[in-house]
C-alpha cells in the first residue's frame, strides 16, 4: 500500500525502515505503517500523524525484521552484542573512571545543547517576511577618519524619491521608531472610555513599508491598513485588550488625552514574531503627516528609516552606488545654498549601505537606530565556550582511556593471540566510547531541560527545550555518535597497536606514566579555564567601574514618575503637591534624561555669524526646566541656572564642557550660539554622562522649557515606602484615571548594560563548568597515577621518605603542567580582554592583579583537586602497597 500522494509521512523514517527490513517483511511491515497512518491523518493534525509514524518505525526495528544481508553476518551481530555486554561491564567494574568520563561528556553535551538553542534563535531573525531576500534597510555611512559614524536616519522624502527614480526598486517604506509627537510610549483608552493604560511600542509607518514586511492580517486588508489619515494598526494583543471579541475597524482610540485628535483603527494583524527586530504593537501612519511646515519635501532634517524591496536580480552593491549619487546630486546643492560647509563632509564621505534586513539584528554594532539587537560577537562567544566545554570533556575521555593502556594491554595482546584483527579491537573500543556518549547524551539532555530557565537568565532569552521537534531525538542520536567517534578514535587505535608479545609480558607498564600527549591535553584544559577566569574577572571589574563611576550628575533617589504627557496643563499642580511631601527635596520635569529610552534631539550648532564659514558641531539639544540640574545634581561649572522668572532665559542656554571645547569658545558665557536660532550662553555644566560608555560624551545644551513626560524627584528618606506611598496619593488625587507609574534613575542607568552583565555571567558560568570539567579530568589521572606508583610509593616510605616528599612526587609534574598552562593562557586573555574593552570609550585598566587572582585560584583549585589522592597514597602504611605483590 503506498500512502496519499498529497499527505505522505516524513520521508527518512520510511527510508530507515527500507534500510533494516528484510525483503520478506517490508512490504507487509510498511503496507500496515502506511495504513495506519493515514487513520491518524484522517484523526488529527499531521504532526501527530508524524510522530506516531516515527514511533511505529522505531518500534519494528526487531531482529525478526533485519534484513538478509545482515543475517548473512551473525558473527557481527554476536560481536557487537559481545562488545556491548564488555563495554558496559567495564563501565560496571570501573566506577569511579567511568562517573568522570560520563559526567565530563554530559557537561559538554549539556553545553552545546543549551548554546545551540540559542544559535538558532538569533540566527532565526526577520526571516519570516515575504522575500526577506530582497529587502534592504537603507544606512548612511560617514568614513570621514574625524568624525565616523553610520546611521539609519533619513529625510523624509528619501525613500519616494529612490522608488521615483530607479526602477530596480520595486517598494519603498518610511519608519519612525523613536520617541517622535506621538511615536514611543503613550497613555490610551477607548474612546468611550475614561480609563487609561501605559503602553508601549508605538512607531509611525508608511503603507508601502507595511506591505514590504507582509503581516498576516486578523481584521481588515493589507491594501488599506494605513492608508487613510490618522489610522493605526494594531496586533491581535492589543486588539483583544482594547476591543475584546470585537472586530475593532474604524473604532477610535485616544492617545495622551489628545481627544482633538482620535486615531482610527485601520487594521489588525497578528502578534509580531519575537524574532522580528521590528516590536511594535502600535503602528501609526504616516499618510498626510507634515511634523512641521515643508517637512515632507525638504532635505532639512532626518527623521525616518527608510527600507527597500529591490526587484529580483538586482545587485544591492550597485544600487548602493547609484542611490549614493542621487543623494548627492541633490543634497549638495541644499547644503551650498544655505552656505553649510557640510556639503564637502558628504562630497568626500559620505555612502549608503543597503542593510540585509536579516542582518539587522547581529550585525548592528556601530549603527545608530535605537532598536534592540543581538550581536554576532557574542553568538561566537557562546559558541566557542561551548565548544570548548565539550573539548575539555573529550579529552577527559581520551586521557583516562590512554593513561589507563597499561590496563588493558594484556587484553588486547590475548584477543590479539586469539585471533582478534586490529579492526575488531579498534569496532570493541569505540563501542564503549559510544556507549558512554549515549549515557552521557541522555544526562546532558535532561540537564539542560533543567538548566534551560537559568540559561534564560543569563543570555536574555525565552528559550524552550525542543522536545516536541522532530528532529531532536535525530540530531542527539547524531551527537552521540560523533562526539563518541571522535573521543574514542585515537584511544582505539592507540590501543589496537600493542604488539601481542609486549603487552601479554608487561613490557607497556611505562606507558601509564603520563605521557607527552596528555600532558598537552592538561595544559590545553586549564589553559581554557584561565582564558575564562580571566574573561569573568574583566567584565565584573568593567561593570564595577561603570556603576561607580562619578557620572556629572547623581543618580541614587531619584523617582521617574513616567506617562506624565497625558497630565496637560496640571503639570505645575503636580510639582507643587509633591514638594510639599516632606521627604521630595527637588521636582522637575523634562522628556530628556541621561538614560536610555529617553528622548534625543540631534542638532547642528555654530557660533553665531559663522553658520555660512564654519562647519557645524553635532550635539543634543534638551528641553529641561529650571529645577533640572538641581534635581538630577549636576554641576554648574560656570555662569548661573535657569531662572524660571526670566523672560530672557527663553533665548538661554547651559551647555556641557564638550560644547565649549568643540565650538572653541575660551569665554562661553555669555557668548552667542546658534542652531536654527541664536541662542546667549548663561552656564557650563559638567559633562555627564547621557549615553553608554561605549560612547564618548558628546556636545549637549540644555534649554529652558517647562514640558515633559517625565516627572524626576529626589527624595531624602529612611521610609521609602511611606515616602512612595506619599506619592502615589498625591498622583491618584489630581490624575484619578490614569494609575501611576514610576522607575528609578540608578535601576534604569543598570538596565543600560544589560547585555555587559549577561556576558560576565556567561564567562562565570561556563568558567565554573570549564574548571570543574578540568579538574574530573586531573582528580582521575591522579588516582589512576597514584594506583600504578603504588609500589614505589610504599618502597619510598619503607626507605624513610617523608609524607611531604611523597606529596611532592605526586603532585610536581601537574603542577608543572599547570604552570605552563598559565603561561600561554595570560598572554592569550589579554589580547582577547583588551578586544573587548575597546568597544567601551571609557574602561578599565586590566591590571596585573587580574592575572595573581586567576593564577592562584586555578592553582589553589589543582591542588585541592590532586591532593586527596596524593596525601592518601602518602599516609597509607606501606603494607598495603606490596601486599599485592
Amino acid at each position: 500500500m503506498k500512502p496519499n500522494k498529497e499527505i505522505h509521512p516524513p520521508k527518512w523514517a520510511d527510508l530507515l525502515l527500507k534500510w533494516f527490513c528484510s525483503e520478506r517483511v517490508i512490504e507487509t511491515l510498511q503496507g500496515d505503517l502506511y495504513e495506519l497512518y493515514e487513520k491518524r491523518r484522517r484523526k488529527s493534525s499531521k504532526l501527530k500523524a508524524d510522530y506516531g509514524f516515527v514511533g511505529d518505525v522505531f518500534s519494528s526495528l526487531r531482529p525478526f525484521a533485519m534484513r538478509k544481508l545482515w543475517s548473512k553476518h551473525t558473527n557481527n551481530n554476536a560481536m557487537l552484542r559481545n562488545n556491548l555486554k564488555v563495554a558496559w561491564r567495564g563501565l560496571i567494574k570501573h566506577k569511579m573512571y567511568s562517573i568522570i568520563k560520563v559526567s565530563g561528556l554530559s557537561i559538554g553535551i549539556t553545553a552545546c545543547l543549551l548554546i545551540s538553542l540559542f544559535v538558532i534563535d538569533e540566527l532565526g531573525h526577520d526571516t519570516s517576511y515575504a522575500d526577506s531576500e530582497r529587502i534592504y534597510r537603507l544606512i548612511n555611512v560617514e568614513s570621514n577618519p574625524q568624525d565616523p559614524g553610520n546611521w539609519t536616519a533619513h529625510q523624509a522624502l528619501t525613500a519616494g524619491l529612490m522608488k521615483e527614480q530607479f526602477p530596480e526598486i520595486e517598494m519603498s517604506g518610511r519608519l519612525i521608531p523613536y520617541k517622535w509627537y506621538v511615536a514611543g510610549d503613550n497613555q490610551v483608552r477607548r474612546s468611550d472610555r475614561t480609563q487609561n493604560t501605559y503602553e508601549e511600542g508605538f512607531a509611525y509607518m508608511d503603507q508601502e513599508l507595511l506591505e514590504i514586511l507582509t503581516p498576516k492580517m486578523v481584521y481588515g486588508t493589507l491594501e488599506e491598513a494605513l492608508i487613510k489619515p490618522n489610522s493605526v494598526v494594531l496586533t491581535r494583543e492589543k486588539s483583544e485588550k482594547y476591543f475584546p471579541g470585537e472586530n475593532p475597524i474604524g473604532k477610535t482610540l485616544i492617545l495622551d488625552e489628545d481627544v482633538e485628535n482620535p486615531w482610527v483603527v485601520g487594521a489588525v494583524i497578528e502578534n509580531n514574531d519575537k524574532n522580528n527586530h521590528l516590536q511594535f504593537d502600535f503602528l501609526l501612519t504616516l499618510t498626510d503627516e507634515e511634523f512641521w511646515r515643508g517637512e515632507q519635501t525638504s532635505w532639512c532634517c532626518s527623521n525616518y528609516n527608510t527600507y527597500i524591496k529591490l526587484r529580483e536580480g538586482v545587485n544591492p552593491l550597485v544600487m548602493e552606488q547609484k542611490m549614493a549619487a542621487l543623494m548627492r546630486e541633490l543634497y549638495i546643492p541644499y547644503l551650498k545654498e544655505r552656505g553649510n560647509q557640510y556639503w564637502e563632509d558628504v562630497e568626500k564621505y559620505r555612502e549608503y549601505n543597503l542593510q540585509p534586513v536579516n542582518d539587522i539584528h547581529l550585525y548592528s554594532r556601530g549603527i545608530s537606530d535605537i532598536l534592540k539587537h543581538g550581536d554576532i560577537k557574542i553568538v561566537w562567544l557562546f559558541s566557542a565556550i561551548a565548544v570548548f566545554v565539550l573539548l575539555l570533556a573529550c579529552i577527559n575521555f581520551v586521557n583516562l582511556s590512554t593513561a589507563k593502556s597499561a590496563n588493558r594491554a594484556k587484553e588486547v595482546g590475548l584477543r590479539k593471540v586469539v585471533g582478534s584483527l586490529r579492526s575488531n579491537l579498534v569496532s570493541q573500543f569505540l563501542t564503549e566510547s559510544i556507549l558512554v556518549t549515549f549515557i552521557s547524551t541522555i544526562i546532558g539532555v535532561v540537564l539542560a531541560g533543567l538548566l534551560i530557565p537559568s540559561f534564560n537568565a543569563i543570555s536574555g532569552k525565552s528559550l524552550e527545550m525542543p522536545l516536541t521537534e522532530w528532529w531532536l531525538i535525530p540530531s542527539m542520536i547524531i551527537l552521540a555518535l560523533v562526539v563518541g567517534t571522535l573521543a574514542g578514535i585515537y584511544p582505539a587505535f592507540y590501543l589496537s597497536a600493542f604488539k601481542p608479545i609486549e603487552a601479554i609480558s608487561g613490557k607497556l607498564s611505562r606507558g601509564s606514566k603520563t605521557s607527552t600527549l596528555r600532558g598537552v591535553m592538561v595544559v590545553f584544559q586549564f589553559s581554557c579555564s584561565v582564558i575564562l577566569i580571566v574573561g569573568s574577572l574583566i567584565v565584573y571589574k568593567q561593570m564595577q567601574y561603570m556603576l561607580k563611576k562619578d557620572l556629572g550628575y547623581d543618580k541614587d533617589h531619584v523617582l521617574m514618575i513616567q506617562g506624565v504627557n497625558s497630565i496637560g496643563d496640571k503639570l505645575d499642580l503636580l510639582q507643587n503637591e509633591l514638594l510639599k511631601i516632606p521627604e521630595v527635596k527637588s521636582v522637575t520635569a523634562s522628556n530628556y534624561l541621561p538614560v536610555s529610552g529617553t528622548k534625543r534631539d540631534q542638532n547642528e550648532f555654530w557660533i553665531e555669524g559663522r553658520s555660512k564659514i564654519d562647519k557645524g558641531i553635532g550635539g543634543q539639544m534638551w528641553n529641561v526646566d529650571d529645577d533640572y540640574i538641581e534635581t538630577l545634581g549636576m554641576n554648574l561649572m560656570e555662569g548661573r541656572d535657569f531662572d524660571k522668572f526670566s523672560n530672557r532665559d527663553s533665548t538661554s542656554l547651559i551647555i556641557n564642557q564638550t560644547m565649549v571645547r568643540e565650538l572653541g569658545l575660551e569665554d562661553p558665557v555669555g557668548a552667542r550660539i546658534q542652531n536654527w536660532r541664536g541662542y546667549t550662553v548663561i552656564g557650563v555644566v559638567q559633562d555627564f554622562h547621557f549615553e553608554s560608555m561605549r560612547d564618548s560624551i558628546g556636545p549637549l545644551a540644555l534649554r529652558l522649557d517647562r514640558y515633559g513626560s517625565v516627572v524626576p524627584v529626589k527624595i531624602q528618606t529612611t521610609d521609602m515606602k511611606a515616602t512612595l506611598t506619599a506619592i502615589t496619593n498625591t498622583w491618584d488625587e489630581i490624575m484619578p484615571n490614569q494609575p501611576i507609574r514610576y522607575s528609578f534613575l540608578d535601576e534604569v542607568f543598570e538596565s543600560m548594560y544589560d547585555d555587559v552583565q549577561r556576558t560576565g555571567n556567561v564567562f562565570a558560568g561556563f568558567s565554573i563548568l570549564a574548571i570543574f570539567v578540568a579538574c574530573l579530568g586531573l582528580f582521575g589521572l591522579s588516582a589512576f597515577m597514584v594506583e600504578q606508583r603504588s609500589k614505589e610509593i610504599s618502597i619510598r616510605k619503607v626507605l624513610g621518605a617523608s609524607i611531604k616528599v611523597i606529596f611532592k612526587l605526586l603532585t610536581f609534574n601537574f603542577m608543572k603542567l599547570i604552570g605552563i598552562s598559565l603561561l600561554i593562557a595570560i598572554p592569550i586573555s589579554f589580547y582577547l580582554m583588551q578586544e573587548w574593552l575597546s568597544d567601551f570609550e571609557f574602561k578599565v585598566n586590566i591590571g596585573w592583579m587580574v592575572f595573581v587572582i586567576a593564577s592562584l585560584l586555578i592553582t589553589l583549585i589543582s591542588i585541592l583537586t590532586i591532593s586527596y589522592e596524593s596525601l592518601k597514597a602518602a599516609i597509607i602504611n606501606p603494607v598495603t602497597g606490596l601486599r599485592s605483590e
